[in-house]
């Protein structure tokens, strides 16, 4: 392993895996409306199909197509207890880099909101390529969805020609002196006066993806982009495998 490889494995489980251990209850709350077009892609697929939810946080999307059967998994153990929630779906810790799967097994996975968290271009080509190599050379496809560079219209703002690679924070607000305990702490605090909240800021890496970069990592790790498009401030892509019939 060399030194960028081990640098980058450092600063994710700083800024990534740290973060996302300590805000899960918390970020659960927030995300729990699925999105147009991952819902649309699980909906398509035929009765009985099996797949992967690669970075499943807290398995939202485990819930959209109960025809089909999905194993989830995300390096949270925090967000793995809420999404193995979803019977009759299940849910593990794995590494995206890592993951226990069988090659040329499953019919299809989504990777939403994930791939954006790995800190080079290295690791992110990497990671797309273990994905497409866990699917069904014939038919298998996955969806893979990042933050985009092009969010000029957003609150956030970024725009062409700034930089890509950004700390985003996450600010819990808690009584003073006593441990976050996500939403049920947001809840408890309806009573408390904002004078005697503290804040607690954690920063979240982001790498964001400009226009046409996720397309160019897919092909780079060996696949064949299917679909790809624009929604919400996300670059989103339907990938197969290069031998995809």
């Amino acid at each position: 392993m060399d030194d960028t490889e081990k640098y980058g494995q450092a600063y994710e489980a700083k800024h990534v895996h740290e973060v996302y251990e300590e805000i899960a209850d918390h970020f659960s709350g927030t995300r729990y409306k699925p999105w147009p077009i991952v819902e649309r892609f699980l909906q398509s697929l035929p009765d009985g199909s099996v797949g992967l939810d690669i970075g499943c946080g807290n398995g939202k999307y485990l819930l959209v197509n109960r025809d089909v059967f999905i194993i989830a998994s995300d390096r949270s153990s925090n967000l793995v207890r809420i999404a193995a929630k979803h019977a009759p779906h299940a849910a593990l810790v794995a590494d995206t880099l890592s993951l226990p799967h069988r090659a040329g097994t499953f019919d299809f996975a989504i990777s939403i909101a994930m791939i954006h968290h790995l800190s080079t271009t290295e690791r992110r080509v990497e990671a797309i390529a273990g994905i497409l190599e866990l699917l069904m050379a014939q038919n298998g496809k996955a969806l893979i969805y990042v933050w985009a560079l092009e969010q000029r219209d957003s609150r956030r703002g970024w725009d062409k020609g700034e930089a890509q690679d950004v700390l985003v924070p996450w600010v819990l607000k808690d009584q003073k002196g006593k441990q976050s305990k996500g939403k049920d702490r947001k809840e408890n605090n309806n009573d408390v006066n904002e004078n005697d909240l503290e804040e607690k800021v954690y920063q979240r890496y982001y790498h964001l993806f400009r226009e046409g970069e996720l397309e160019d990592n897919i092909v780079a790790a060996g696949g064949t982009v299917l679909e790809s498009g624009y929604e919400k401030d996300n670059w989103w892509a339907i990938a197969a495998p290069a031998n995809h019939d």
